[in-house]
């Protein structure tokens, strides 16, 4: 039995390989991959490499094995996901995987805006295939926003999220419990909401950010329709901008990115990555 970990060249996929060569021999994971290139590292650290491109479903054929542990990380490429991961569950299945975990979002079936769809039909369509499962429903991830320090020292923090709170946590904190449910028992069709232990607001966000950078940034909250303007004017296209905003008014706005479950921090063994300690190492960076 291996544990195969789809994505594993994407930024949460390395972090998962990572955390399972601390606690698994190296030939008993897989990383399926669309470029082996760019997986080298892995492959030199003993990782198998396996070709799989989730829009081409005939490379599937041989990339999980029965018995497997298959992660699927959610596909990037928004608008395109469901067929994508229609191909990588439907060759789980016939594989006789053991159980397949996927990295959903925060709310799973409640969570009722824009960017949750794919993650929700997804999940159905794993329930109506029958395969042993775990849904991993992660919440935001502090990069979203750390990501982007360079331009909040010049031009503020803006957004149109009003007080909501984002229960954030960092990307290592959600790979970490990935790491958890492949290589433990007891995860089989679960379902677990993960979240920082701390949420917080944009506004806190701006405040910690000028404490640490010793730079004033500044915390707008504007109308769903100047935010989209600020998005297209940066260069983000229309459809995609539509989606964050309706992140911030949809979800965060309305309390559904807050979370609280303590999923994450029981799973990972660990508190979660505190906003503070997330722009400490974003600003080191």
């Amino acid at each position: 039995m291996s544990v195969v970990v789809t994505g594993a060249t994407g930024h949460l996929g390395r972090l998962v390989i990572d955390g399972l060569l601390a606690v698994l021999p190296a030939d008993r994971i897989v990383a399926a991959v669309r470029d082996k290139e760019k997986a080298a590292d892995l492959a030199a650290r003993g990782v198998e490499l396996r070709l799989a491109d989730y829009d081409r479903p005939e490379t599937l054929d041989g990339v999980f094995g029965k018995g497997d542990v298959v992660l699927l990380i959610s596909a990037p490429e928004v608008g395109r996901r469901l067929p994508q991961h229609t191909a990588v569950v439907e060759a789980a299945k016939a594989a006789g995987a053991a159980r397949l975990v996927y990295t959903g979002v925060l709310g799973g079936p409640d969570a009722d805006f824009v960017l949750a769809d794919e993650h929700k039909a997804t999940e159905q369509m794993i329930l109506d295939s029958g395969l042993p499962h775990t849904f991993l429903r992660n919440g935001w991830y502090h990069e979203n926003y750390t990501a982007q320090i360079p331009v909040q020292l010049e031009h503020g923090v803006v957004g149109s999220a009003g007080d909501g709170r984002i229960g954030a946590a960092s990307r290592a904190d959600y790979a970490a419990a990935a790491v958890a449910v492949l290589t433990t028992d007891g995860h089989e069709n679960r379902a677990y909401e993960l979240s920082g232990d701390h949420a917080w607001t944009l506004a806190e966000y701006a405040a910690e950010l000028s404490r640490q950078s010793g730079r004033e940034v500044a915390h707008q909250d504007v109308p769903a329709e100047v935010l989209r303007d600020i998005l297209t004017g940066a260069g983000v296209p229309a459809p995609f901008a539509d989606i964050l905003v309706d992140v911030d008014v949809a979800a965060i706005g309305r309390g559904l990115l807050e979370g609280g479950s303590g999923d994450l921090s029981r799973l990972i063994g660990r508190p979660t990555t505190s906003l503070a300690d997330a722009i400490a190492a974003a600003l080191a960076a």
